[in-house]
């Protein structure tokens, strides 16, 4: 009888200690512990909201073109001594390196198209990357084409083929438009109206010819020149000897008191 109290006594221990290998208890976690784990939680949480909703930045519309001589008013209290920097015949081989010395200076643009400048896939991603550092994209046709020597449906395939290789490359049309030459007609002015884009000119420019293709003596009369006026509207082209000069043409500027219209700030662009 005492064996088998024994035995019944160790049959029973066996059993406590098996039951206690198979689960070990939970250290329990502390208030404090908890409280960290949902504020991480949280963190996470708003992180990734963040992430799908950017938050987009409003620019309010401050100058509206002057067709008289293409050049900007301020609307309202916005400064009057600035002028726009636009680079035409992008992106053929300077255009990137412009973009860059802009982004540095932190010195806001329009690059102006050309299509037959966006034909491969390594133009294409210049393109994307100009536009990427914040830059606003202009359409210059498709290729460089005196409008008004064109029946009206070569007109339209000149702005259109622009605005639909530009629209798959950046993921949205252009919002400006410049005729090559400055030359436009009826049927490109509704058209280019009618897509949604401004349609401008310049003020002034020299890049073009002979005597200004030097880095120094364009800089001094982009600089100088007595068209330098309020709201101006500066023509320069992708160009090795503009790309040259480009530095010291916004630095002139800036040295004379003039600031740079943000393209985004033009009226008649805004979304």
């Amino acid at each position: 009888m005492k064996n088998t109290k024994t035995v019944i006594v160790s049959l029973v221990a066996l059993l406590l200690v098996a039951c206690g290998q198979e689960e070990e208890p939970k250290t329990p976690v502390s208030a404090p512990e908890q409280q960290t784990i949902k504020e991480v939680e949280k963190e996470v949480a708003v992180e990734d909201i963040i992430e799908e909703e950017p938050v987009e930045e409003v620019t309010e519309a401050l100058y509206v073109l002057n067709e008289a001589n293409w050049s900007f008013k301020p609307i309202s209290d916005a400064p009057e001594k600035v002028v726009l920097l636009t680079i035409d015949d992008a992106p053929d081989k300077r255009a990137l390196e412009m973009a860059k010395t802009l982004k540095e200076l932190d010195a806001p643009a329009i690059f102006f198209v050309n299509g037959h400048f966006l034909g491969t896939d390594e133009e294409k991603a210049v393109l994307k990357e100009i536009h990427n550092m914040g830059f606003a994209i202009g359409n210059h046709t498709q290729t460089h084409s005196n409008l008004k020597e064109l029946a009206e449906d070569e007109q339209r395939a000149e702005i259109m083929q622009v605005n639909e290789t530009v629209e798959a490359i950046i993921g949205e049309k252009p919002k400006f438009f410049r005729a090559p030459f400055g030359s436009n007609t009826e049927f490109s002015r509704n058209l280019v109206k009618n897509e949604g884009m401004l349609l401008m000119n310049w003020t002034y420019g020299y890049d073009w010819e002979s005597q200004y293709q030097d880095a120094a003596a364009l800089t001094d009369i982009m600089v100088n020149t007595e068209y330098l006026t309020n709201g101006a509207n500066l023509l320069m082209h992708d160009r090795e000897w503009t790309a040259a000069a480009l530095k010291g043409i916004v630095e002139g500027l800036r040295t004379k008191g003039y600031g740079l219209i943000d393209p985004g700030a033009i009226q008649g662009v805004m979304e």
